[in-house]
């Protein structure tokens, strides 16, 4: 099958930042830049991120300066540099040891939002940013001791590896890479229900981590098989998703469908089922929903109707 392009980029990507990781072992650099009135912080509150404007359905990201995160910086959480925006130094910290961060903070810095509920309201690479910084807090706080010997470890390269005080052994923040398609055959594409959707009525693309020694295209026709019992043949790459929701990237593709019959896996899956062209973009008046707009699977079947 021919690969349908990507019409627009998706939503956590586009960051703004600079990575500049030749600084981050760089332990003077790294410690002026904490200093500096120039800093950024970006608070992460037990996997949510600060924002105002959320209830007005106007949200923006709210990073705060050096002064006003000393207060959430004392709650002992881990931190890390993400970057340098437009030349400042930005850093992620992680407050989710107080039981409500926001009294800690100056008056009118809004709450502390999931993500997910407003990712693609944001502006332009706020939502990568955000993203960014909960991604890798997630990994600091729950990778605190080694998975060798079980040692505490302690971070280095400015929050970018642990390294374990006992055997030595160096930890980096790991990307658990999945595989996400929309099936194609005809004028139809497959969609299920899975079990984990909080939403009863939404059918998505499906999806799937990853295994060892295999690749994505394999990947891809083994998932679709295990969970509806549908055959796969061509499979072609559409874009990529970070989704640090906790810990992933999301691989997208379309595929093509040899087989029609379905047969799920009632494990993985509640429905699996084809619609067509017309019912997608009529799916209210057919009863059923769509994935999220933040997500890559509603940009997998939005590219495929445009096509």
């Amino acid at each position: 099958m021919r690969p349908i392009p990507a019409r627009r980029a998706n939503v956590y990507t586009g960051s703004p930042l600079d990575r500049a990781g030749k600084r981050r072992d760089d332990a003077e650099w790294i410690a002026a830049a904490l200093a500096s009135e120039e800093a950024l912080f970006v608070p992460v509150w037990r996997a949510r991120s600060l924002m105002k404007g959320v209830e007005e359905g106007r949200p923006e990201a709210v990073l705060l300066t050096r002064e006003a995160a000393e207060a959430v910086r004392m709650a002992g959480g881990p931190w890390a540099f993400l970057g340098l925006w437009a030349g400042r130094p930005v850093f992620a910290v992680d407050c989710s040891a107080a039981d409500d961060p926001l009294p800690l903070l100056p008056p009118g810095m809004g709450g502390f939002t999931d993500l997910r509920a407003v990712a693609g309201l944001l502006p332009e690479g706020e939502a990568s940013v955000l993203a960014h910084a909960r991604g890798l807090m997630h990994w600091r706080v729950k990778h605190r001791f080694c998975g060798v010997c079980g040692g505490v470890c302690e971070p280095r390269s400015a929050g970018h590896a642990m390294v374990c005080t006992g055997c030595g052994a160096q930890h980096f923040p790991r990307t658990d890479p999945a595989v996400i398609m929309l099936v194609v055959r005809g004028d139809s594409c497959l969609l299920g229900h899975s079990h984990r959707f909080p939403n009863v009525m939404m059918y998505s693309t499906l999806a799937g981590f990853v295994e060892p020694g295999e690749s994505f295209e394999e990947a891809v026709r083994r998932e679709v098989l295990e969970e509806t019992g549908v055959r796969v043949g061509a499979v072609a790459y559409h874009s990529s998703q970070p989704w640090p929701f906790p810990a992933s990237i999301m691989i997208g593709f379309h595929a093509e469908g040899l087989s029609e019959e379905i047969e799920i896996d009632p494990e993985e899956l509640r429905d699996a089922r084809w619609f067509t062209r017309a019912q997608i973009r009529d799916h209210a008046a057919h009863g059923f929903h769509l994935p999220r707009a933040d997500s890559i699977a509603r940009r997998l079947i939005e590219d495929w109707l445009a096509a």
